[in-house]
């Protein structure tokens, strides 16, 4: 092998971490800044931290629900929708009056949309 090819290998390098946290290890620098290590760490600590950036987070969420509400409510509407159908149908086979019937099923879930 070649000589002086190969870096200063330092074996006491102190790694020094954002949290305080430090510790020595073989390097070829003799200085090492990390931002987070095993003492910090999400995965080690089993603690969640959720970085915030001018509320990136809550308009997320916000989103979301909204997204979730609309869905849920359209989902609702299709099967008021769907019932008041199938009862105005079967009104008609009995000969009874299908507006009527239909407007029974939506009073039903009107009555329990305001619960």
């Amino acid at each position: 092998m070649r000589a002086e090819i190969h870096p200063t290998y330092y074996e006491n390098a102190q790694v020094t971490c954002a949290c305080g946290n430090s510790w020595l290890t073989g390097s070829t620098v003799p200085a090492i800044q990390v931002s987070i290590c095993s003492q910090c760490h999400p995965f080690y600590t089993g603690e969640q931290r959720i970085v915030d950036t001018v509320g990136r987070v809550e308009r997320f969420v916000k989103r979301l629900e909204a997204r979730q509400s609309v869905s849920a409510r359209q989902e609702i509407e299709a099967k008021v929708r769907r019932e008041s159908e199938e009862a105005a149908r079967k009104a008609r086979a009995r000969g009874d009056d299908p507006e009527k019937a239909a407007a029974d099923v939506v009073a039903k879930y009107a009555t329990e949309d305001a619960a």
